[in-house]
């Protein structure tokens, strides 16, 4: 029997790792893998045309995949080429997710048990939708989810616009069949045009028809330049790559100032014909000659967007999500069955997905050059890491479970978290210039959210000490004095941390703003932090508590910590408010209900206590009390 346990636990692991490193492949004749790979400059940074798909999709949608009308499913990228290249098909995609269609007030949008829809199936709305934005409150922390899913909504359908046209003008399918045969008019036009328009403001007779076709161009241009979202067109060398780069329309604009043309508008003009015609061989050649153009521009810089496209494929925390979900299972069942041998394959197990998630914290500082932390989803990544290397070594020194169990819990609820943080878009964006400094994040920030890890650590494992101290009868005397041992020795950890890590955020914050401390929402959550470990030290140093009173103690600490992690930025003020996100204030309210429950559970009566730990108490309690009336 044991050995069909290891049998089977190797196959979920075998599965969740096959499951997540399989790349799926295209069955199609174009190169989409290399289309993927292909540098574009968003937000200041150069990221591969795979992140910007799925970014975007993850925006729009949620999800990173589009299920069509017909019942086939696409890969962010699959999508991104519709979109730009044949818009008309995609606009047929359902994309935009409505949670709650019918509260709109659009009548016929919803759909029975719809939450998708298409751009066509908001397109007859959307001069109502941008009357209706129009009429909401400008500050979004003081939105109605009435509003927010206005503003939404709206927002949703400018990013589309503005992705569908990052390739290629404004315009229909005819115009996308004939993109070269415009652009060598337009270049055709330029002179005589702008000739013409000489003419005209001196007062000269000047060919009408001529100057109004160049004005055209110009002014068809002179929109694109203003929606394009991606700059797709590098400085030209050997300038540092993170220069800012153009979009198609400032680069056809430039042409007018007598700049040649750009290789990359052609390329892209080009994949877009060639897709549009189905002719794979002239969108495949065309493809590696912009790959080609790009390395032999800038050849350092090729390997960084490589790895991004292939770290995007891997997914690495979801893989770690999973194998903690699995890590949870085995060691609780390792409490009621063969425990020796299933602590011991959570602890292994623990080990490879420590390794995994530490893999993608390693290369997202890679593909960022930059610390671990360097906003909210990256620091929600890193509190679950640390919080798992803690576990690891409560595991190995204890070996009873306890410590697999609730690293893999801290670690899976960390990168849920993160997960939805992602829904904003780019999580590997530049940094604000008042936290652009890796001295400081590789110090003050990554030391303080260690701190978090281990306050977050030692809660749960107070939370074990509870459940298991009511509910399990085999809860004993000896159990609840190691996990006391853990939760001490976690908090003391957690607290000197989150001392060190607030002393040079002060340091920090003198240099950058001239002062050591300015009583900031996210200083005193930090405090807070560093106080809430003094109390329980101290309460323990003198005797002040008792288990479950240290206990308590220990799961406010979860609480303070949430506070300072996330309820600060939920304010929306002071100098650390950078990760606002008012879609969190319900589920950090939730959480904090959560813990005050079990704060609750761990004060009911002794008698209450169902464990040999508990009964014990019990009894003793009795015990005094008879001495006492004698």
């Amino acid at each position: 029997m044991k050995k069909l346990i290891y049998s089977l636990i190797v196959l979920l692991v075998a599965v969740i790792l096959w499951g997540g490193l399989r790349s799926a492949k295209s069955d199609s004749d174009f190169d989409i893998e290399a289309f993927a790979e292909l540098p574009v400059q968003v937000g200041g940074r150069i990221k591969p045309l795979d992140s910007v798909a799925r970014n975007t999709l993850l925006v729009l949608s949620g999800r990173q995949k589009v299920v069509t009308t017909e019942g086939a499913t696409l890969t962010p990228i699959q999508w991104f080429i519709d979109l730009t290249m044949r818009p008309e098909l995609a606009d047929t995609y359902p994309i935009f997710k409505i949670e709650f269609p019918d509260d709109l007030g659009l009548a016929g949008l919803a759909k029975q048990g719809e939450r998708y829809y298409s751009y066509n199936d908001l397109l007859p709305y959307s001069e109502e939708l941008r009357r209706l934005h129009a009429e909401i409150n400008p500050e979004p922390q003081k939105r109605s989810p009435y509003e927010n899913q206005i503003a939404d909504v709206n927002e949703g359908l400018m990013r589309y616009h503005r992705v569908m046209h990052s390739l290629h003008p404004v315009g229909g399918a005819e115009r996308l069949d004939r993109l070269i045969d415009e652009y060598q008019s337009y270049l055709a036009t330029i002179q005589p045009g702008m000739a013409e328009l000489r003419k005209q403001q001196a007062g000269d007779e000047y060919d009408a028809a001529l100057l109004n076709r160049f004005i055209a161009f110009a002014d068809d241009y002179l929109k694109l330049s203003q929606i394009a979202h991606l700059r797709v067109i590098p400085p030209p060398p050997p300038v540092d790559p993170l220069e800012d780069w153009k979009n198609i329309g400032l680069e056809l604009l430039d042409v007018m100032k007598g700049d040649p043309l750009s290789p990359y508008v052609t390329s892209y003009a080009t994949l877009t014909m060639a897709y549009r015609q189905n002719d794979a061989a002239t969108f495949n050649q065309e493809v590696q000659e912009l790959r080609q153009r790009f390395i032999g521009d800038f050849p350092s810089d090729i390997g960084r967007v490589h790895y991004e496209r292939v770290f995007n494929t891997l997914q690495p925390f979801y893989i770690s999500m999973q194998l903690y979900v699995l890590i949870f299972l085995v060691a609780c069942i390792s409490w009621l069955r063969w425990p020796q041998e299933l602590s011991r394959a959570a602890f292994w197990i623990l080990v490879l997905a420590f390794a995994i998630h530490t893999f993608g914290l390693l290369s997202r500082m890679y593909i960022q050059g930059r610390p671990p932390v360097t906003n909210l989803y990256s620091s929600a990544v890193f509190v679950g890491w640390g919080a798992v290397l803690l576990g690891t070594f409560i595991e190995k020194f204890f070996k009873n479970g306890i410590g697999a169990a609730m690293a893999s819990l801290v670690g899976f609820c960390t990168l849920i978290v993160a997960h939805h943080l992602a829904m904003s878009g780019d999580t590997l964006e530049m940094m604000r210039a008042v936290l652009d400094s890796n001295f400081w994040l590789a110090t003050h920030v990554v030391i303080i959210t260690f701190g978090y890890s281990a306050m977050f650590l030692a809660g749960a494992l107070a939370i074990v000490f509870i459940v298991l101290g009511v509910f399990s009868r085999g809860f004993n005397k000896e159990t609840a004095r190691s996990l006391s041992a853990m939760v001490y020795g976690i908090t003391c950890f957690a607290t000197l941390f989150s001392l060190v890590g607030t002393i040079l955020g002060g340091i920090w914050a003198d240099q950058s703003w001239g002062r050591f401390w300015g009583w900031d929402p996210k200083e005193n959550g930090a405090l807070m932090i560093v106080v809430m470990g003094a109390i329980y030290l101290h309460a323990r140093w003198g005797g002040i508590f008792k288990e479950r009173g240290l206990m308590s103690l220990a799961i406010c600490g979860n609480i303070v910590t949430a506070w300072s992690w996330f309820g600060t930025n939920l304010l929306g003020v002071g100098l650390h408010s950078y990760g606002f996100t008012d879609s969190g204030f319900y589920w950090l309210v939730a959480f904090w209900l959560s813990q005050i429950i079990f704060i609750a559970t761990a004060l009911l009566p002794w008698r209450f206590w169902h464990s040999d730990f508990g009964q014990a108490n019990h009894l003793r309690e009795r015990k005094k009390i008879l001495t006492a009336a004698d």
